[in-house]
């Protein structure tokens, strides 16, 4: 794959690091586990969307953009990353915010992803849950031509063929890591929600011929819906790569087990989760993505899913700044409720 021939704004740290997980692969006593660290993409505290917008910003440059609209829920990663970018570049930036959670407190509203969005002067409105978000930022794309304005709309989560080049790009950085540190993989897991980071790496895995297969655990939507909305746009991405042979259906796999209540609904298993990486690894999970799908990994090895001999490489996509916006979740009784993970003998 030669994807320099696709226009790129250089804004995150890349490689970023392929580290053993010593300690939690000990206390879980299962396979060998890694993590990939797109938290460490480094721009707007970093995360996965920085990635895809590298490809975006530069399709928005190349087009004459003034303004990016795009959205997200409330606490939006990708908003926070995208409203950074524009500020970066000298964008204008209007942020579509979907109150998902209703029952919400004012440190969901007002803290974490959503400070952020206001200190990178984001434009923010409010949407309804069940809008359909992206004909909401065309009718503000459309109000922003007739004011004279060159908008440029990034659907949530960056996810489209343009945004899912950054994580071809991840892919070809995990293969490369691989081969330098002689690790076989088995298989790759990570948050799977707007479709967008599962597509590239099926896409960009596929295309290498790695022979790796990657596992979404799902956040958001049930998994027919999940595994059918990233299958589609692989093959759009697969495409524009100009890849060769089938993409087939059955690299696409989702396990939509560990939804929960729903959407942003942290669950036990999700503050076990966040709790055993920081206290196991020194590393910070968020409680939407990366505690929902480490939660799910984590119940997969207490089953037996993975073989003892295997290396599961977990891809961090970020979003710890939510953490804060989730404080009430993370209080001394709710830790006590959640249960602990047992030390291998």
């Amino acid at each position: 794959m030669h994807l320099s021939r696709f226009a790129r704004v250089r804004l995150g740290h890349s490689m970023t690091p392929l580290e053993p997980l010593r300690e939690l692969s000990r206390v879980l006593d299962g396979p060998q586990l890694w993590i990939k660290r797109d938290d460490c993409t480094g721009f707007a505290l970093g995360g996965n969307k920085v990635r895809k917008l590298e490809f975006l910003m530069a399709d928005a440059l190349a087009k004459g953009a003034t303004h990016i609209v795009t959205h997200g829920a409330t606490q939006s990663n990708h908003v926070r990353q995208t409203a950074a970018a524009a500020a970066h570049l000298g964008l204008s930036c209007i942020g579509l915010l979907e109150t998902r959670l209703s029952d919400a407190d004012d440190d969901y509203h007002n803290s974490g992803n959503v400070l952020l969005d206001r200190l990178f002067k984001c434009l923010l409105e409010e949407r309804p849950a069940g809008c359909d978000m992206n004909a909401e930022i065309e009718l503000v794309a459309e109000r922003l031509r007739g004011q004279g304005a060159r908008p440029y709309t990034i659907p949530g989560g960056g996810s489209n063929p343009i945004g899912a080049l950054g994580y071809v790009l991840c892919a070809q950085e995990i293969v490369t890591q691989a081969t330098e540190l002689e690790l076989v993989i088995d298989s790759v897991v990570h948050a799977t929600g707007s479709s967008g980071t599962q597509a590239g790496l099926v896409a960009g895995l596929q295309a290498q011929n790695s022979g790796i297969p990657v596992l979404g655990i799902g956040v958001h939507k049930p998994r027919d819906i999940q595994e059918e909305n990233v299958y589609r746009l692989a093959l759009r991405t697969y495409d524009l790569i100009e890849a060769r042979g089938l993409l087939s259906r059955e690299s696409v796999v989702a396990n939509c087990d560990y939804l929960g209540a729903g959407y942003g609904r942290v669950t036990p298993g999700v503050i076990e989760a966040v709790e055993l990486l920081a206290r196991t690894e020194g590393i910070l999970l968020d409680p939407v993505y990366t505690g929902k799908a480490m939660a799910g990994l984590i119940d997969l090895v207490r089953k037996g899913f993975f073989a003892r001999d295997q290396n599961i490489v977990f891809v961090h996509t970020g979003g710890a700044p939510a953490l804060f916006a989730y404080r009430a979740s993370f209080d001394e009784p709710a830790l006590l409720r959640a249960p602990r993970a047992r030390a291998a003998s």
